[in-house]
């Protein structure tokens, strides 16, 4: 069982720039891979950004390469999303998933945490 909590959301202003945490705990595989979504109201949860736990096979959906960037620390245990630029576009609940298994930005992923709240206001 592998357990994720997101921290980091907040509000900002269009331009501003956030950096979002999420804790990785339990018995998460030295292949996992990892991935960023968000979903805002009325729409589909969208991938944002993923990667392997080695840090390989980093993909970005196209509105935000360029602005955000995935990443990890040393330890495996925590996986950030470091946004910058931000627009009122990006205004959602930002989930953070693992998988042992490859699914890019689909959202297939066994394992989801709660979310956080991010707000760009104009």
């Amino acid at each position: 069982q592998v357990q994720l909590v997101e921290s980091g959301g907040d509000s900002v202003q269009a331009g501003g720039s956030l950096r979002l945490s999420c804790e990785i705990s339990g018995n998460i595989r030295s292949r996992a891979f990892m991935a960023w979504f968000r979903q805002a109201p009325g729409k589909e949860r969208e991938g944002v950004a993923t990667m392997n736990i080695a840090g390989q096979f980093i993909t970005y959906v196209e509105s935000v390469k360029g602005r955000f960037t995935i990443s990890q620390d040393n330890s495996n245990r925590h996986l950030y999303l470091q946004m910058n630029s931000l627009n009122p576009e990006d205004t959602a609940t930002y989930y953070c998933a693992a998988d042992n298994a490859f699914y890019g930005l689909n959202d297939g992923y066994k394992y989801w945490g709660q979310g956080t709240q991010v707000t760009v206001s104009s």
